[in-house]
């Protein structure tokens, strides 16, 4: 009897189209085997150790820091020089818990955040034109720079005398001082940003005959928006300091948060001095945190770089 031939498949070659000398499946190694055959992860398995790896680290750094607050307030302070750093449930009693207390710090702080966001709205605008300009024309780079740098290297402190003599010693003068702390970071990444677009691109636009107006809102600054994030990030810090440093010296109008730190520290208050402290950072904190959160809302779909926070 004649045998057909199998004509629905080459000779040496499985149904799935893979190579095989007698039908059967090729060997693989172990760890291609369980590659292939292993079914993936179900969605959300990994989450609890994803949330525990990026929880854990933090809660043990903070349980250590407060098992070193302890140590020094309950064994290397005396007794009556404790008043230095008071323990932190004492802290928490008498700042966090005693609404009298609580409720003045949280005015203070609403007082400082206004200053910081006026400050830090008007260095915005301020740091983004200069840096477009700057962008734009190499001859007002090479004027702005050097007093960019300067303003930046300026100690705050030297000229506090001026600001008062000049803007008063209320709300405007504190202003002043957000804008000159958080004006250099916004000028320099933005103009970095600008800058940061590909040669190859710049030739395509000119090409195409594109003008500059069009260069600068479909290229450059798509291409900057990630270095200007970087910027606004650092100089919203930067404006919740100049507001306390400027409340602090500025001592007219409503009490900020640097006011109550001097008040404090004078009367040797150390609960709700660490109290004021603790508001403060965690006013630094939210703001960079939200700037974090808008940067994720804009570039976060289309920017490689993960965003902390």
């Amino acid at each position: 009897m004649t045998t057909i031939p199998d004509v629905t498949r080459p000779a040496g070659e499985e149904l799935d189209g893979r190579p095989g000398s007698d039908g059967q499946s090729p060997d693989l190694a172990p760890e291609e085997d369980a590659l292939v055959h292993t079914p993936g992860p179900l969605p959300g398995a990994s989450r609890p150790k994803t949330l525990a790896r990026l929880a854990l680290p933090p809660v043990v750094l903070g349980g250590a820091l407060m098992g070193l607050w302890y140590l020094i307030s309950y064994v290397l302070l005396e007794p009556h020089r404790r008043f230095l750093l008071q323990p932190p449930h004492q802290v928490a009693e008498v700042g966090f818990l005693d609404w009298d207390n609580y409720s003045r710090i949280l005015k203070a702080l609403w007082n400082s955040t206004q200053v910081a966001l006026i400050g830090l709205g008007i260095a915005i605008t301020i740091g983004l034109i200069l840096a477009t300009m700057m962008s734009q024309a190499k001859m007002v780079e090479r004027a702005v720079f050097p007093f960019a740098v300067t303003l930046q290297a300026i100690p705050i402190l030297a000229i506090v005398p001026l600001i008062g003599f000049w803007w008063g010693y209320g709300t405007t003068a504190r202003v002043i001082v957000c804008i000159i702390i958080s004006l250099f970071p916004i000028i320099m990444n933005t103009l970095f940003g600008l800058q940061s677009a590909e040669r190859g691109m710049h030739d395509l636009f000119t090409l195409h005959h594109a003008n500059r107006l069009t260069r600068l809102r479909k290229l450059m600054f798509p291409c900057a928006l990630p270095a200007v994030f970087a910027g606004l990030r650092i100089s919203a810090g930067l404006s919740v300091i100049g507001a306390i440093v400027g409340d602090f010296f500025f001592g007219k109008g409503e009490a900020g948060i640097g006011q109550l730190l001097r008040r404090y520290a004078n009367l040797l208050d150390g609960e709700q001095l660490l109290t004021a402290v603790i508001m403060s950072s965690a006013l630094g904190v939210v703001v960079f945190w939200t700037f974090g959160w808008i940067q994720k809302l804009v570039i976060g779909k289309w920017h490689e770089t993960e965003v902390l926070g």
